[in-house]
């Protein structure tokens, strides 16, 4: 009699700590990256009144099974659905990210990592990657000696917004090319005319601006050769490098030359030597040696810069002298003619910055870049994060590393959407993986959902209740029995 009480109320015990899971699974119904859980019972050691017997053949008696009374219901098991996914909810916020796969985020509060499926980030005031209770984001830091790729070592926060990744480094020009087509019936070309004139624009080491102005006109021998010189070469606000302006006091004007006085062009190289007329400014370049294009008479191509047919080279070197070696922020500029046409149409010459490659096709290798700012973030479906600059440059940050365990159910949940790695988890190697390594992705700009099914938890709730009540109902009756049993004395 009494062994049914107690056995009614590990029922009602079990059935509340079913109800308990099932309220956190609702209640965390929206909560990002949740995963739900689902309880298990099992029944309770059983008190043997009779043990087996096996039949007996002297005696002619039959074997009888084991009269044992059971002592109530326990609790199992409390298994988080961790490898079930949830469903992708829209953000447009390029800092959130959802894991397609099996991997988790792996994340550092207070010196521990643990590890999530939340993947609402932001960015801290030390520009740092951040969840939004504080932990941090690990992953692998840009390698030193190539900065287009990481350093697969121990995870570490991702400092993606310190102040050296907010600003691009500039980079100098040391390849450009010109596009394009020459008429030979152009008169503007004809020996002694005019010329065209293209201009050429490229930056130094820090990231100043120029542009060298090109003019190009038939040699007196033939339509086939063109002349390369240059005429002037100009800073960003479009004044001569090589001239000095001064304004005195009572508002006189004066020219001189400046600190840059020289440069050399062609292949081979030639110098230019500058002179400036004080009075009104004009640039006259000396002592250069103009350079020659080669084109074919019968095809039009072009076929080389030098004055004789075996001259094959397809570009012109130009550098700037700067007055000191030691603080020389000029490299020198590769400009390649050999995408130049001479077909029977307008001339149209065009300067572009970048190179040729060998097939064809055109790279921005050596194009340069002044100075640029941030601009924007963005992340890849591998995690590997970028810093988007307003100078046209994108730069590696780091790569959001994560990890996976063999019994991801194993894990420890200690709250903030968070998990812990324990004994029977599988242990973290501090290292990590690329997410697409084991066939998952990132995708950005989206949040996964919680997994748990309404439909679901509800069903669960209705039959939890219904086992509650029915355990209630076993105390009532052996309450009811035992008064009877008082009763008898009456």
């Amino acid at each position: 009699m009494m062994r049914s009480l107690y056995s009614g109320v590990s029922g009602l015990r079990v059935h509340q700590t079913k109800m308990d899971v099932i309220g956190n699974n609702i209640a965390n119904v929206n909560t990002v990256g949740f995963k739900a859980s689902s309880v298990n019972f099992s029944d309770v050691y059983y008190q043997t009144i009779q043990s087996a017997t096996g039949p007996n053949a002297a005696t002619g008696a039959g074997g009888q099974n084991a009269k044992q009374i059971g002592l109530g219901a326990s609790v199992a098991s409390i298994v988080a659905s961790i490898t079930q996914p949830g469903g992708a909810q829209r953000t447009d916020n390029p800092f959130d990210i959802m894991i397609t796969g099996d991997a988790f985020f792996i994340v550092n509060s207070g010196g521990t990592n643990y590890f999530t499926k939340d993947g609402a980030f932001g960015v801290d005031g030390n520009g740092t990657l951040t969840t939004a209770s504080g932990a941090t984001v690990m992953g692998w830091q840009v390698d030193p000696k190539d900065d287009t790729a990481v350093v697969k070592a121990t995870v570490s926060p991702l400092n993606i917004m310190a102040p050296q990744n907010l600003y691009s480094e500039p980079k100098a020009t040391t390849n450009t090319y010109i596009s394009g087509n020459i008429d030979y019936k152009d008169t503007q070309l004809a020996d002694g005319a005019t010329g065209k004139m293209v201009s050429v624009s490229f930056f130094d080491n820090l990231g100043q601006e120029y542009r060298a102005n090109l003019k190009v006109n038939q040699t007196a021998d033939s339509t086939n050769e063109y002349n390369v010189t240059v005429a002037d070469i100009l800073d960003a606000n479009g004044n001569s490098i090589f001239v000095k302006k001064t304004v005195a006091d009572d508002g006189t004007v004066t020219y001189g030359t400046s600190t840059i006085t020289s440069f050399t062009f062609g292949n081979p190289a030639s110098t230019y030597n500058a002179a400036v007329d004080t009075t009104t400014g004009e640039v006259t370049l000396t002592g250069g040696t103009a350079s020659i294009l080669r084109f074919s008479g019968s095809t039009g191509e072009f076929q080389g810069v030098g004055s004789t047919d075996t001259a094959t080279t397809k570009g012109l070197d130009l550098k700037i002298t700067a007055p000191s070696a030691e603080d020389d922020p000029f490299s020198t500029v590769n400009i390649d003619f050999s995408s130049v046409t001479m077909f029977g149409d307008d001339t149209d010459l065009e300067a572009n910055k970048g190179s040729i490659t060998d097939d064809g096709s055109i790279s921005d290798t050596g194009a340069g870049r002044q100075a640029g700012s941030m601009t924007g973030i963005s992340i890849d479906t591998s995690g590997k994060i970028y810093g988007k600059y307003d100078n046209g440059d994108s730069r590696l940050l780091g790569q959001i590393a994560v990890a996976s365990f063999s019994n991801p159910a194993g894990l420890e949940s200690v709250g903030g959407n968070v998990f812990a790695e324990t004994q029977n988890s599988g242990s973290f190697d501090g290292v990590g993986h690329d997410v697409t390594s084991d066939g998952g992705s990132f995708t950005t700009g989206v949040l996964e959902m919680s997994n748990v099914d309404l439909a679901a938890q509800f069903t669960d709730m209705i039959t939890t209740q219904r086992g509650f009540q029915a355990n209630s109902r076993i105390i009532t009756t052996s309450d009811t029995l035992l008064e009877e049993l008082i009763n008898l004395k009456r």
